[in-house]
């Protein structure tokens, strides 16, 4: 028989090694534990720049509960002292010294003067505790919205690569609506009843701690039950929470790509995957409303079982003379008192366990680091000259897949025009998405004018860089504001003059409001060469040293293709211009050539240099000449542009 090498602590103890699922457990406790840490870290990030609205909340609070509790004792005095005693108990001597008389019906006007006096006192204070609250929860659901969303443009297209956009909306909005909702009036609700349990409790002892017992008795096994309540009700609201983002992703999705849509003709698909959204939705509402429901019928007989018990008891004490009505009419109302808000406190859980689960959404948005990051001595080098070098770069989009580029280096000099190139897959994208940062590589470096892209600061970088996408996309609002949204507070005058050399001004013109008419949504009452155009002059206005061009005519007709480059020929004057090209003919009159092929430079050099070379490109070359003869093909007079 084997023994247990001494060097293994736990088997020279005797005790059996860890396993992977011992370890999963601790793991997962650990994770549990500092995500808790970091909700009530949220919260109090939330909540500290309002603690003197939290003050003047907690001393109006105060003030309710107290009203609250001397509440039942004006019927005490009319029960105890004016049907009895016919005068006030000692404690109360000073109103008859100021006039009230010692009678019946002096003591019945003390009463009623003190039911008004109360009831005046408590509702001042929950007008002040109720405005204060909701102005706290109102003001915490903009900060934490302005923060969610803060957080999500510092957050690099890596996380977006995986991230749901419905997933993400739902969370901005109906995750921050359930905290703002709990902030405004369940918090506020939670603490009154927490403090009117404590008085109440205090208050009931002093008056007869046998009955007090029978309610402290009971109150551990409500709270347990309570609390494995709120755990189930936790579970159960996660999955409502995810179905509810899933059904904002359909619609999101399917509205947002109703053109599609109705040209394939498919709206029976789009409701039926929204039928299965709302149908799944449903059900895990259902679930969790059929768990909700057990809490208030459970409460409500522990209550009446031991207010039932205090009115059997106390009778009987009343017969034996040892309490008066009075007495047991105070008991009965503070034991209402003290179980309401522990009723509510329970039906709260489902409440709680609604906005920890908001809570747990919105810190997994905040706690995610995918974010690009400036070193602390990040410099800003002014205006580049346009030099461009990838020394040995490499990149991949995830842990788990192939890398994207494994060993690319290249060089571009100022003021060059270079086309990038390749098969489908191979990476043109990808470098062009390095040079600004969206990405950071995995392997090598990125420099412009000989400084490596990690050590500027972000702004600075990201302002050197221009960019032409093939689909141009317009925001809300109007043209000037999307023409200028290449460089925030540009004048009029330069909006004009960017459009005029986009070739957009001539058809902004004859427009009913000119620069000022408002675009549809992502620009679909415009042409797609007018987008280009618009795109076009908003590059012109960032006035950026290196351009890129991702294949913007592709999806053009013969005439708008014309208009867009002579735009994009005035675009590209005294610029270093980064061209990723599908059709070679827009390219080649292009300085230098980049041929990318399974994550590295295959081939590199002028049009007519490749073509003579025999390799990747020309094999390109011959494929869409055969299909489309040059004569069809648009190009970018480069060499004019370049030059100038």
């Amino acid at each position: 028989m084997s023994t247990p090498h001494p060097a293994d602590p736990q088997a020279a103890a005797g005790k059996p090694p860890k396993t992977a699922t011992h370890s999963a457990t601790v793991l997962a406790t650990r994770t549990a534990k500092a995500q808790k840490r970091e909700t009530r870290g949220l919260i109090l990030g939330l909540v500290k720049p309002y603690r003197g609205w939290l003050a003047i909340v907690l001393a109006a609070m105060l003030v309710e509960v107290l009203m609250s509790l001397a509440a039942p004792w004006p019927l005490k005095l009319v029960l105890d002292d004016a049907l009895g005693a016919h005068h006030l108990p000692s404690w109360l001597e000073w109103a008859h010294q100021m006039g009230i008389g010692r009678h019946t019906l002096g003591v019945a006007l003390f009463a009623g003067i003190a039911t008004v006096v109360i009831a005046v006192v408590g509702g001042i204070a929950t007008y002040i505790d109720n405005y204060y609250t909701t102005s706290i929860g109102q003001w915490v659901a903009n900060d934490l919205r302005l923060r969610i969303y803060e957080h999500l443009h510092r957050l690099s297209l890596a996380f977006y690569d995986s991230a749901k956009t419905g997933t993400l909306m739902s969370t901005i909005t109906s995750d921050v609506a359930t905290v703002q909702n709990f902030a405004s009036s369940s918090t506020l609700g939670i603490l009154v009843d927490i403090v009117t349990i404590v008085f109440m409790l205090g208050l009931m002892i002093w008056l007869d701690w046998d009955f007090t017992l029978i309610a402290v008795a009971v109150m551990p096994f409500l709270l347990l039950f309570v609390f494995r309540f709120k755990n189930a009700v936790k579970v159960v609201t996660r999955d409502v929470r995810a179905r509810q983002s899933e059904i904002v992703a359909v619609v999101q999705e399917g509205l947002g790509q109703v053109r599609a849509v109705k040209a394939f003709g498919r709206q029976d698909l789009e409701v039926a995957h929204m039928t299965a959204a709302s149908h799944a939705s449903t059900e895990a509402a259902l679930k969790a409303r059929k768990i909700k429901s057990l809490l208030s019928p459970v409460v409500a007989t522990v209550v009446a079982l031991c207010t039932g018990i205090v009115l059997w008891k106390g009778t009987a004490l009343i017969i034996a003379g040892t309490m008066t009505a009075g007495a047991l009419t105070v008991y009965l109302a503070y034991l209402n008192k003290f179980f309401k808000p522990v009723k509510d406190l329970a039906s709260m859980a489902s409440t709680i366990a609604q906005t920890t689960v908001a809570l747990e959404r919105i810190q997994k948005i905040l706690g995610a680091d995918e974010i690009i990051h400036e070193v602390p001595d990040a410099i800003d080098p002014g205006r580049a000259k346009g030099e461009i070098t990838f020394d040995h770069v490499a990149f991949g989009y995830g842990s788990g897949e192939d890398p994207v580029l494994t060993d690319v280096s290249f060089t571009i000099k100022p003021g060059q025009v270079v086309g990038v190139v390749g098969p489908t897959g191979s990476g043109k994208s990808t470098v062009v998405s390095l040079m600004p940062r969206f990405y950071d590589p995995t392997g090598g470096r990125v420099l412009i004018d000989g400084l490596d892209i990690s050590k500027q600061k972000l702004a600075a970088l990201r302002a050197q860089i221009g960019f032409v996408l093939q689909e141009t996309v317009l925001f809300r609002g109007t043209i000037a504001e999307n023409i200028a949204y290449g460089k925030p507070g540009a004048s009029h005058d330069e909006i004009v003059a960017a459009a005029k050399l986009a070739n957009a001004d001539e058809f902004i013109s004859r427009m009913p409001h000119g620069y000022d008419s408002l675009v549809g949504e992502r620009g679909d009452t415009l042409s797609g060469g007018q987008r280009q155009r618009i795109g076009i002059a908003r590059a012109v206005i960032r006035n950026s040293p290196i351009m890129i061009l991702d294949e913007p005519t592709a999806a053009l007709d013969t005439e708008s293709e014309r208009l867009v480059i002579e735009g994009l020929t005035q675009l590209m004057k005294g610029r270093t211009v980064i061209m990723i090209a599908h059709r070679l003919s827009t390219i080649r009159d292009a300085d230098k050539i980049i041929v990318l092929k399974d994550g590295v430079v295959a081939e590199e050099g002028t049009n007519d240099e490749l073509v003579a070379l025999g390799g990747v490109y020309a094999e390109l070359h011959r494929i869409q000449y055969e299909t489309q003869p040059e004569s069809q093909s648009g190009s970018l007079p480069i060499t004019a542009a370049a030059s100038a």
